[in-house]
């Protein structure tokens, strides 16, 4: 166990150096190239590319992955589902219905509005994603049953997109803005997202860090974990905060990112056995430069042109996955 603590805190390291070159390469990669960094100091123009639009979104992008990657170890944890992502409570869907109802209502894209407006379109995607949340809890009556609260989950993402295709149907308009938001952009990340962003990280951390011994015991079983002592029913509700707030916040951001949440994970898993605790962290910073390095190859691959990110993190991430289920399965076993 000492040496898979050791590896760890390489492991935790190396995946902070890693975020830190991907940030430099960052701040280089854009339709202008690196010519914006080398004429930085005389040119404000290409001072204000790198600082107000490239450092923001890479940036913008670590802390959006973070919270995915940190929303996915709680959901696999507490669902004991290695297949469980940040997505599963009805988040994504309910994040889509608000952004389809503020869209119906403000008639314009999501992505070329004032400010007042693009703000009000993030606050109905969080309002969304936590409603989402919230009404899974209620028709599950609850956290205190697992199967229950993951069947909800299902039955509610169905639901609320097939409102939000509706509203599509009436509003034919908002398809397109519709479809950018579904795709996922980090394009539009600036400073006050990642403001906000880094104040749902670090409290959202703090609770997940201080509830892990929670997953910990529920891996032994349900049985084993009450006769711990652990006050299963509080501490669950405690953590389906911390994955409603942290999925929400980085959707609100981004848009609907899929498989950093879920690939983070295996990706720690993977290469060191360790507690919950450090795994939430790990998961955290993985994600965090997955999604970055997803964005700098999104801008860097058709450049001047870019993919949207949700698209190159399905592709990656569903090819790793495939290959993970087929490696296992060899082996007789499964993720």
């Amino acid at each position: 166990m000492p040496d898979q603590h050791r590896l760890a805190r390489w492991l935790g390291a190396l995946l902070l150096l890693g975020a830190a070159l991907a940030l430099l390469l960052g701040a280089g990669v854009g339709s202008t190239g690196f010519e914006s960094v080398l004429n930085a100091s005389s040119d404000p123009v290409a001072w204000q590319i790198i600082w107000d639009i490239r450092l923001p979104r890479t940036l913008g992008a670590w802390l959006a992955g973070a919270l995915l990657g940190l929303a996915g170890a709680v959901a696999q944890g507490l669902f004991r589902n290695p297949l469980a992502d940040p997505f599963l409570l009805g988040s994504a869907s309910g994040a889509s219905l608000g952004v389809a109802v503020a869209l119906a209502s403000f008639g314009v894209s999501p992505y070329a509005t004032e400010w007042l407006v693009r703000l009000g379109l993030t606050g109905a995607a969080f309002v969304g994603a936590v409603g989402g949340v919230l009404l899974t809890l209620t028709l599950a009556k609850g956290v205190h049953h697992t199967l229950r609260l993951l069947l909800a989950g299902v039955i509610v993402g169905v639901v609320l997109g097939a409102v939000k295709d509706l509203i599509t149907i009436a509003v034919p308009d908002i398809l397109q803005a519709m479809q950018a938001f579904m795709l996922g952009s980090t394009g539009f990340v600036g400073w006050t997202a990642c403001g906000v962003m880094a104040a749902t990280l670090v409290p959202a951390m703090a609770v997940a860090w201080a509830l892990s011994q929670v997953l910990d015991g529920l891996t032994l079983g349900e049985a084993t974990a009450h006769s711990l002592g652990l006050p299963l029913a509080p501490m669950r509700a405690a953590l389906v905060a911390v994955l409603a707030l942290a999925t929400g916040a980085a959707v609100a951001q981004t848009g609907l990112i899929a498989f950093v949440g879920l690939a983070a994970p295996h990706l720690v898993r993977s290469i060191v056995k360790t507690t919950h605790g450090r795994l939430i962290a790990l998961s955290a910073a993985m994600g965090g430069l997955l999604l970055m390095v997803a964005d700098v190859l999104a801008r860097w691959l058709i450049a001047p042109q870019e993919l949207p990110v949700g698209v190159l993190t399905s592709v990656l991430g569903g090819s790793y996955l495939l290959w993970l289920m087929h490696r296992r399965s060899a082996r007789g076993g499964f993720l």
